[in-house]
């Protein structure tokens, strides 16, 4: 991929990531770590990967790409990628997490925002809800691709691998499943919580192929999406291991856990805007 495109996406990715501070400051709640970490990638996706526009933007999804948000508590970094889109105002990122805002803090297509398909926030599910929208291509003759975007953490989830398991069973070759492989949750390390073992042999035993990529380097993003894309309708699901950097971007949130779920306080949020060059122009 060329310099310029790359500058480009990077400057933008710098942006959603003081986004998503200030948005998780004013709120005084949510989730920064996770949020963080996957800025790479949803603007890669909205502004380079996907094939899909605010402005044709339908419902059903016909003809155009469809992406799902399973991990929905990193709703700071979708809402900032997907406002810088222009799929709704900027200005409305300052509404995040208040009474009566369309931003609530896991996403839900009850508020009428073009491109929030499914509610998300209940770990697990959205892999089976990408299952249907694949299934649903397929049985339209529709060229396009589901992407699903979910954390490493919630594949401790059974149903998860009930959907992994019938994805590959039924051929479903549409999809590509990202893991944000930060190997941290809310309440530790994969390893001390629930360790998974490892996810690449996992999938590929389950039938799926299997990608591995830097998820906080979008040249490399770039470049294994784009090995993943040529892997589709060649009878297998595809698995894109990301291997992410909770809190990446702010030196105190980086190599721990506990920025989760864990809000910065003004002080904080300073020192990391201080980090977070302005590219853009702030909401």
């Amino acid at each position: 991929m060329s310099t310029p495109v790359i500058s480009e996406l990077t400057k933008t990715t710098t942006q959603v990531r003081r986004d998503i501070i200030r948005m998780v400051y004013n709120a005084k709640s949510g989730h920064p770590g996770g949020s963080l970490g996957c800025a790479d990638i949803l603007t890669a996706l909205y502004f380079n990967i996907l094939n899909c526009t605010p402005e044709n933007y339908k419902e059903n999804g016909a003809n155009e790409d469809i992406f799902f948000l399973s991990n929905g508590h990193i709703s700071p970094a979708l809402y900032s990628v997907m406002a810088r889109r222009g799929y709704f105002p900027v200005q409305e990122l300052a509404s995040f997490r208040f009474l009566g805002s369309r931003l609530q803090g896991h996403p839900s297509p009850n508020y009428g925002i073009p491109g929030i398909r499914v509610a998300s926030g209940s770990l697990g599910q959205g892999i089976s809800v990408a299952n249907g929208a694949a299934w649903a291509k397929k049985a339209n003759n529709d060229p396009n691709l589901i992407y699903v975007l979910c954390g490493d953490g919630e594949l401790q989830e059974g149903q998860n691998w009930e959907a992994i398991m019938f994805a590959a069973a039924n051929k479903m070759d549409n999809l590509i499943l990202v893991v944000d492989y930060n190997q941290k949750q809310i309440d530790g390390t994969l390893e001390n919580v629930c360790d998974l073992g490892s996810l690449s042999e996992k999938l590929k035993a389950f039938g799926w192929n299997v990608v591995e990529m830097q998820g906080n380097d979008m040249d490399n993003i770039l470049k294994q999406m784009d090995v993943a894309k040529r892997l589709a309708f060649l009878s297998k699901p595809i698995a894109v291991l990301m291997h992410t950097e909770m809190g990446m971007g702010v030196d105190f949130m980086m190599g721990t856990h506990k920025w989760h779920g864990s809000p910065p306080n003004e002080e904080q949020a300073t020192a990391a805007l201080k980090q977070l060059e302005e590219t853009i122009g702030d909401y």
